[in-house]
C-alpha cells in the first residue's frame, strides 16, 4: 500500500509537468478510471495546464519528457518505436528527442575519472580539456590526450544518475503491469516489454564496458571496410562508469555545406548511410540503432565515422529472412508472399486467414506499387504494415519497431543529403550480394545439414533425459513444477485483483485529494 501510494505521489508530480507542456492529451480518450478520475483529471489540466496551440502533440509531450529528466528522455526515445502505441505522428516527434542537458562540474568529472581508474588523472593523460562537448542526460564528454600522444574522447557518467533511474524504473514497470492487468487489449501491445526493453537500454548506458564491448564488436564487423569507420576502445582508461575511446576528426553530417566545401561528393555519401546500416543489419544482423544526424561524422576521405553505441540491435538469420523476403514481396506487387512470410515467421497466429492478411498487404503496397521506387520510403512502409496487426492479433515485435525506427532515421539522414536518392538502388548491391549467400538452395542445404548435425549430437542426452523422466514419473507421479504452480497463483491474484478495482480507483482519489492539500 505505501509503495502504491509513493508511486501515486510521484505521478502527481510527472502529471503537473504534463499538464504544464499541455501534453495530458495522452489521457484524454483513454479507456480507464471512473467518472471521479475524469473529474480530477479535468481539475487538475485548470490547476496546472496552459495551452500550447503552436505545438503539435508529438512536440508538446517530447518538451514534458525532456522536462522530466533522464529516465523519461529514454522512455521517449523507446515509445519512438512504438508507432502502435502512440500513433505514427508521435512517435515521428519522439525520434527527434534529444538528450541535451547542462554539464556537471568539471571537480565531479575529475573525481569519477580517478575513482574509476584508479590513477590521478595527470599520470592516465597529458591533457584534459575541463570543459565538455557534449553533456547528455545520461554522460557528458571531454577531450584528452593521452600520455602516449593520442587524441582521445572521454565519455563520463552523471553522478546519481543510476538512483534517478532506478526509481524511475520501478514507477514504469508499477504502471506497465497495472496497465496489462486492468486495460482491456493492452497486453497484446506488451507494456511490460517497453519497459524491458528500456531496462536493457538503461542497463548498457549506465555501465560503460557494455557500451565499449558494442563498440568493439561493431568495430570488428568493419574491419578494413571502404565505407565506415568505427573508433577504438581504449581498454586501459575505460571502466563502469568512464570510456575513453580514440577521437575522431570528421565534420558533422548534418553540416551539408560544410562536406561540400570539403569536396565531399553528398550523394556519394548518400548511398553510403544506407549501405552502412544495411550491412550492419542484413549482413552481421548488429546494428547501431541510433543513427541519427548527432551520431554520424564523415573522414576526410568520405568514410562514415559513428559515435555513441548505446542503443544497438540485433536480428537473427530467421528475422533477417523474413525482411528480405517481405520487402521483395511488396516491391512485386506478391501480396500472397508478402502474407505468407508473416505466418512462416510466426508473428501472426496460425488460426487467422492468409487471404484476408494479403488483402491487409494489398491496401497498404498498392497505393505506392506504381510511384517511382525512389519515391517509396521504406521505413514508412514497415510502419504502416505494424499499424495493421492489432486486427490479426499479431503481438508486437520489438526488435522489428527498433529495425524500423533505425530504418526511418536512415532515410530521413540519406534524404538529408540528396533529396532524390533511390533507396533501392543503393541497398542493391548489400541485399542481393545478402541473398544470393544466405537464401539460395545451397544455402538452405547447408543450414538443414547443420541442424540435422546438432540434432544427431543431442539425441543421447534426450534419450538419457526420457529415461529419467519416465522412472521418476513412475516412482513419484507426475507433479505441477513450481511455475506451474506460480501460473495458478497469478490467474488467483489477477481475480482478485479485478475485485479489488474499485478499491484502487478509491486510492487514486484519496492520493490526489492529498496531493492537492500539499502542493496547492
Amino acid at each position: 500500500m505505501l509503495t502504491d501510494l509513493r508511486h501515486l505521489l510521484r505521478l502527481f508530480a510527472i502529471g503537473r509537468c504534463f499538464a504544464r507542456h499541455d501534453a495530458l492529451f495522452l489521457l484524454k480518450d483513454a479507456p480507464i478510471g471512473t467518472a471521479l478520475s475524469r473529474r480530477a483529471l479535468g481539475l487538475f489540466q485548470t490547476l496546472f495546464g496552459r495551452r500550447q496551440p503552436n505545438l503539435r502533440d508529438g512536440e508538446r509531450l517530447a518538451a514534458a519528457l525532456a522536462d522530466l529528466g533522464p529516465s523519461f528522455i529514454k522512455l521517449g526515445q523507446v515509445l519512438s518505436v512504438r508507432p502502435d502505441l502512440v500513433g505514427a505522428a508521435i512517435a515521428e516527434d519522439l525520434g527527434r528527442l534529444r538528450d541535451k542537458l547542462p554539464p556537471f562540474p568539471w571537480p565531479a568529472a575529475k573525481q569519477a575519472i580517478e575513482t574509476e581508474l584508479g590513477a590521478p588523472l595527470e599520470s592516465l593523460f597529458a591533457a584534459f580539456e575541463d570543459a565538455p562537448v557534449a553533456a547528455a542526460s545520461v554522460a557528458q564528454v571531454h577531450f584528452a590526450q593521452t600520455r602516449d600522444g593520442l587524441p582521445v574522447a572521454v565519455k563520463i557518467l552523471r553522478p546519481g544518475v543510476e538512483a534517478a533511474f532506478a526509481r524511475d524504473l520501478a514507477l514504469f514497470a508499477w504502471l506497465a503491469e497495472a496497465a496489462e492487468r486492468h486495460l482491456a487489449g493492452m497486453a497484446r501491445l506488451r507494456p511490460r516489454d517497453v519497459v524491458a526493453a528500456l531496462h536493457d537500454w538503461v542497463a548498457i548506458e549506465l555501465d560503460l564496458r557494455l557500451e565499449a564491448a558494442a563498440a568493439s564488436e561493431l568495430r570488428d564487423n568493419f574491419t578494413d571496410d571502404a565505407d565506415v569507420i568505427v573508433p577504438a576502445i581504449d581498454w586501459q582508461r575505460t571502466a563502469r562508469r568512464v570510456m575513453t575511446v580514440h577521437r575522431i576528426s570528421g565534420i558533422a553530417i548534418e553540416d551539408r555545406e560544410a562536406l561540400i566545401a570539403a569536396g565531399i561528393d553528398v550523394k556519394v555519401l548518400a548511398d553510403r548511410v544506407i549501405r552502412v546500416f544495411l550491412k550492419q543489419a542484413l549482413r552481421d544482423g548488429y546494428f547501431h540503432a541510433d543513427m541519427h544526424h548527432g551520431n554520424l561524422f564523415v573522414a576526410s576521405d568520405g568514410r562514415l565515422e559513428l559515435v555513441d553505441f548505446g542503443i544497438m540491435g540485433r536480428l537473427d538469420l530467421k528475422t533477417r529472412r523474413f525482411m528480405a523476403e517481405m520487402l521483395g514481396a511488396f516491391l512485386t506487387g506478391n501480396w500472397r508472399r508478402a502474407a505468407e512470410v508473416h505466418f512462416e515467421a510466426g508473428y501472426v497466429p496460425a488460426d487467422r486467414s492468409v487471404d484476408a492478411f494479403a488483402q491487409a498487404c494489398r491496401s497498404i503496397g498498392e497505393p505506392i506499387l506504381d510511384r517511382p521506387v525512389a519515391e517509396i520510403s521504406v521505413g514508412r512502409l514497415l510502419a504502416q504494415l505494424f499499424q495493421i496487426t492489432e486486427t490479426f492479433g499479431m503481438q508486437t515485435q520489438t526488435h522489428l519497431l527498433l529495425l524500423q525506427k533505425t530504418m526511418v532515421t536512415v532515410e530521413g539522414v540519406a534524404r538529408s543529403l540528396d533529396p532524390e536518392i533511390n533507396f533501392w538502388n543503393a541497398a542493391r548491391p548489400v541485399i542481393e550480394a545478402w541473398a544470393r549467400e544466405h537464401m539460395g538452395p545451397e544455402a538452405y542445404l547447408k543450414e538443414t545439414a547443420g541442424s540435422l548435425v546438432d540434432f544427431a549430437r543431442k539425441l543421447p542426452q534426450v534419450a538419457r533425459d526420457l529415461e529419467a523422466l519416465a522412472e521418476t514419473t513412475r516412482a513419484e507421479g507426475l507433479q505441477l513444477s513450481p511455475a506451474s504452480i506460480a501460473a495458478l497463483a497469478e490467474t488467483q491474484a489477477l481475480a482478485n485483483a479485478r475485485r479489488r478495482r474499485p478499491l484502487l480507483w478509491a486510492l487514486w482519489a484519496v492520493a490526489l485529494l492529498l496531493a492537492l492539500a500539499l502542493f496547492v
